[in-house]
């Protein structure tokens, strides 16, 4: 699934790119582990290193709610009347955006950079564990923890907040589910072009940008003119984000929704074959 300048298996050669198959050392004893068992150990190494960065938890577990209330301040001026929403529904349905971008894009972007300079990723390479593998055993804690993090502002909520409950959890479930395989591929190809764990506060800032802007975060896409409306619903994180909102707050017909739908599943394969194009294993020099 991925070339090198000689031609060569990127298994043995660890150039950039996911590769298909190739050789893999064996477990000691000639015992073979389990795809379930490789995922936990990989994930359990990665959460470690996750509870140690004070400033990934910071980011990932404060910074999306405290943006509740910068997002509820955005909307005092917009009239909200003509979609049938109050300003902090808008607010937390914005928030479980703010989660995936925070939580899992700019946690996972540094995350990978790191791995990779440090070698981490190098020597993962020469184990037992698939290149799939090792990606998603990264990404791992990073994921359930927005996960959690999102059912719980949704329960918090609906119990405190006054906020309605599910419309359709299935579909909301299913935008959330989206989101974070879409947001944790797309951290993996910006990790292809971030030299420093430093650099990644700037390769993922114009994702942040377009996706507050005009991915329906603080602003629903309905209160915006229509020709920047079609924009804006063309832009990475729009369809996760309308797919959350209606299965949480509901009002979106179903053509929207079927648009919303391709529209992430579009990019979550553009984003897989970014990484499998140049995602990168050794470091950059």
């Amino acid at each position: 699934m991925s070339t090198t300048d000689s031609g060569t298996d990127t298994k043995t050669s660890g150039t950039n790119g996911l590769a298909g198959a190739g050789a893999r050392s064996e477990p000691p004893g000639g015992r073979r582990t389990t795809v379930a068992g490789r995922l936990k150990a990989l994930g359990r190494a990665e959460y470690v290193m996750l509870i140690r960065n004070r400033t990934a938890l910071f980011s990932a577990l404060i910074v999306p709610v405290a943006m509740i209330g910068a997002i509820k301040m955005s909307l005092k001026e917009v009239d909200l009347g003509e979609v049938g929403l109050s300003g902090i529904e808008v607010a937390m349905a914005g928030s479980i955006g703010m989660v995936l971008i925070m939580a899992v894009y700019a946690n996972l972007s540094a995350a990978y950079t790191a791995r990779r300079e440090d070698l981490v990723l190098k020597r993962l390479r020469t184990i037992e564990a698939s290149d799939r593998e090792i990606l998603a055993g990264t990404a791992l804690p990073a994921v359930v923890l927005a996960f959690v993090q999102s059912c719980l502002m949704i329960a918090g909520g609906v119990a405190f907040l006054d906020v309605r409950a599910p419309d359709n959890p299935l579909l909301l479930l299913g935008g959330l589910l989206a989101g974070l395989l879409l947001l944790s591929a797309l951290a993996a190809a910006t990790s292809a072009f971030t030299r420093t764990v430093e650099s990644a506060q700037i390769t993922t800032m114009p994702l942040f940008l377009v996706s507050v802007v005009g991915s329906g975060l603080f602003v629903p896409l309905e209160v915006l003119p229509d020709r920047v409306a079609s924009i804006c619903e063309l832009l990475p994180v729009t369809g996760v984000m309308t797919l959350v909102r209606a299965g949480w707050l509901g009002g979106t017909d179903g053509s929207d929704l079927m648009g919303a739908a391709l529209s992430a599943l579009a990019w979550i394969v553009i984003a897989v074959l970014a990484v499998q194009r140049w995602f990168r294993w050794e470091p950059r020099r």
